[in-house]
Parts: C-alpha cells; sequence; structure tokens
C-alpha cells in the first residue's frame, strides 16, 4: 500500500483550510458581484471587503482598519512598499536591508539601487543574527528606509524588528520602517499597537497562512508618505488600483481568525520540530542545524549534511512521498547555493547540503516519525556515493 503523502514545505506555501474555502464560496457563486457598483447585491460584497479589512486589522493590531491593503501577494506588497516610499520621498536615498532577505525584498532593492538609491547590506552570523551594532552603525539621519523581515523564510530565524524599528525612531523619526512578515503571519506574534508600535510598513501573503494564492496586504501606518504601486481606479482609497477580489479577501479574513484561535497550538508544533531535530542529529553524522542558536518560527527546521546534494536528498524524498525544499521556492530552479546560507557562512561541504523541513499544524506525528525514519538511511545511501566519505569509519576521508 502506498504511504500517504507527507508535506513539509509550509514555507513555500499551506493547503487552503476548508473553513476558509467555506468563506469564500458565497462570493464566487452568488455574491458575485463588484463591490464599487452602487446596487444592493453589490454593497453585501463591499459590506464583506469592509469587515475582511476589520478581522485582518485586528489579526495584526493595526489601529484602523484603513490602514490595511489589500493586494494579490506579499511580492506586490514589498514592492510597493518599497518603491512607494522612494517615489513619496526622492529627496532621501539611503536604505537599510540585510543579506538574506527574500528576493522580493532583494530584487527591488536592486533595482532601486539601480535608479540612485545607496543599499546598505546588512551581514548575520553563523547562527542567521544581525549584530544590533552593525544595525545601529548602518541607520544615519538621512537614511529613508530599513526593511528587513521577520523571520526568515529558509531558516525561520526571527529577528527582534520591533526594538530596531524604535531605534530607528530614536535615529531620525523621518526613516520608515518596512518588515517582510511572510514568514511569521500565524507562527509569531504580530502587534502593530504594541511590540511593533514603530512599524510603518508590514508584508504578509495569504497563501502561508491557509489561505489561497493571490491576496496579500501591506498594512501603512497612517501618516506614511507612499506613492500608489499600481495606477487605474479608486479601489483601496486610491491606493491601489483594481476590482477587490472579494472572494480572497474574505478568505484571508477567515485565515486571519483561524490563526489567532489557533495561537495556543504553535508551542507543541514547536516542540515536535524540536524533536526530530534531535533525532535526526542524534541519527546523522556530521549534520547540523541552520539558525539554530537564534529565536526561530515554530514550524521550521534547516539542516546541511555535509558531502551530500541537496537536490539529491529532494528526490529521494519525493520517491518516498515526501515533500520538502532546499530553500526558497521562488529560487528552487537555481541550482547555486542559498543566498542566505552563504551570507551565513554555512561550511562549503555543507551548503549544498541544505534542507529545509517546514511543518503546520495540519501534520500528524506520523509524519514526523516518517522523516525520522527515511531521512537518515537517504544521507547514508548518498554519501555511499561521495568520493569524500569513508564508508568504513563513516566520516569523511582524510584530506
Amino acid at each position: 500500500m502506498t504511504a500517504p503523502l507527507v508535506y513539509a514545505d509550509h514555507n513555500a506555501t499551506t493547503p487552503v483550510a476548508p473553513e476558509v474555502v467555506e468563506a469564500m464560496l458565497p462570493w464566487l457563486g452568488p455574491g458575485y458581484f463588484n463591490p464599487s457598483s452602487m446596487y444592493e447585491p453589490a454593497l453585501r460584497a463591499a459590506h464583506a471587503v469592509r469587515d475582511a479589512r476589520a478581522a485582518v486589522a485586528a489579526f495584526v493590531g493595526a489601529a484602523d482598519p484603513s490602514e490595511i491593503l489589500f493586494t494579490s501577494c506579499a511580492t506586490e506588497s514589498n514592492n510597493t512598499a518599497l518603491f512607494g516610499v522612494a517615489a513619496a520621498n526622492p529627496s532621501r536615498r539611503h536604505i537599510v536591508t540585510s543579506a538574506v532577505e527574500h528576493p522580493a525584498i532583494l530584487e527591488v532593492c536592486r533595482e532601486l539601487e539601480r535608479r540612485g538609491c545607496e543599499i546598505t547590506r546588512l551581514p548575520v552570523d553563523r547562527q542567521g543574527r544581525i549584530a544590533t551594532a552593525d544595525y545601529v552603525r548602518a541607520l544615519r539621519p538621512d537614511t529613508l528606509l530599513v526593511t528587513l523581515m521577520m523571520a526568515n523564510n529558509e531558516t525561520g530565524v526571527a529577528w527582534p524588528v520591533g526594538d530596531w524599528a524604535r531605534i530607528a525612531k530614536a535615529t531620525a523619526p523621518s526613516i520608515v520602517f518596512h518588515t517582510d512578515a511572510t514568514q511569521a503571519a500565524g507562527k509569531l506574534p504580530i502587534d502593530l499597537s504594541g511590540d511593533l508600535r514603530h512599524v510603518d510598513l508590514l508584508s504578509f501573503s495569504g497563501h502561508k497562512m491557509n489561505a489561497p494564492k493571490g491576496i496579500g496586504v501591506l498594512y501603512i501606518r497612517r501618516g506614511t508618505a507612499l506613492r500608489p504601486y499600481l495606477y487605474g481606479g479608486h479601489q483601496e482609497s486610491g491606493r491601489r488600483g483594481g476590482t477587490e477580489n472579494v472572494p480572497y479577501i474574505a478568505g484571508l479574513a477567515r485565515a486571519c481568525d483561524l490563526a489567532k484561535a489557533h495561537a495556543a497550538d504553535l508551542p507543541a508544533l514547536a516542540a515536535r520540530r524540536d524533536a526530530l531535530e534531535a533525532d535526526l542529529l542524534r541519527l546523522i553524522p556530521y549534520a547540523e542545524v541552520n539558525g539554530r542558536g537564534a529565536p526561530r518560527t515554530p514550524n521550521t527546521l534547516n539542516l546541511s549534511f555535509h558531502y551530500v546534494e541537496g537536490e539529491a536528498i529532494l528526490y529521494a524524498l519525493n520517491a518516498q512521498g515526501i515533500c520538502a525544499s532546499t530553500g526558497s521556492a521562488c529560487s528552487s530552479g537555481s541550482l547555486e547555493p542559498s543566498h542566505v546560507l552563504r551570507a551565513m557562512d554555512v561550511p562549503f561541504t555543507a551548503m549544498h547540503g541544505s534542507l529545509r523541513l517546514s511543518f503546520g499544524l495540519s501534520n500528524p506525528q506520523s509524519d514526523y516519525d516518517r522523516i525520522r525514519d527515511v531521512l537518515p538511511p537517504i544521507i547514508a545511501d548518498l554519501r555511499r556515493l561521495s568520493p569524500y566519505w569513508d564508508q568504513k569509519t563513516n566520516a569523511p576521508r582524510p584530506r
């Protein structure tokens, strides 16, 4: 009998929750009306968007639902934030970011650099952490924008962006602080009226938290100068042209409600991840956990195995019905080692042998057990093929 599929790639995308589908269905069927139209059935769609905006605002602790902008995805949210801030403040050109951001930030910064902005890219240490002293030194009175992710998509390493936003405002109140919270939403607390009260812009995407692909959010704190990224209509208070995607907006709101309801289950998710981590380190020699010494999201485990290739691990896992990745799904077509692991100075012998396992609350314990049972023999088999591995000693060959 074929073993059931094990899905351990929730950082790439998540299954759409049945409750989310249920919330979307009325607006895919009889409630199909354009929310900008003036007749009564369309007003019901407009009210659904209004209610969803309030639900998302409550999820992130926004003071006012009007601070929530609906987009198509986190990539659009990030583009809107960075290009919008730069366009609204043409006299200020300095931007601070990190070397390990998602491509949706890195590529925008490269484009802004081509347009004349000065980009400071902060390094990370072996555990994926930024030294606060390096961050403070990078800030200047003429800094336009800081964009630093809340949690890394490959390693799960979480950063104290609330503290960093406070430091930025203490340096110069005019500095705009943006955080990409795509991998944090639904996994870490987000409170824009509390510890994140100095954050001006925050992005996340529905499909990372059991909503469908095609819906994202950009939080814009009231008073933040931002030019629209998409022109063409009056929607979203004139901040984004285009008819609102009512079904997906309703689905995202339901996903936010579910995430709040299941927040108490996250420590158990972390405990299952930690138990698997300990088992794999015990069973597989010359393996290391990337980001192990830093705070991490509760669902993510990034391992490096010396003297094997990550793609070969994925092929072998796939043959066993296990879905995982080597890093960001947005760059999975590249054979280059992860820019995140390069920045973390992972040893060359391990950099190509990385594996990202990312779980959700829907993963039963049997999924963790199956990975624990299947992965060690896969690594052992692949090492038998390596000219750098000594089978007799089960260790690297002497150089």
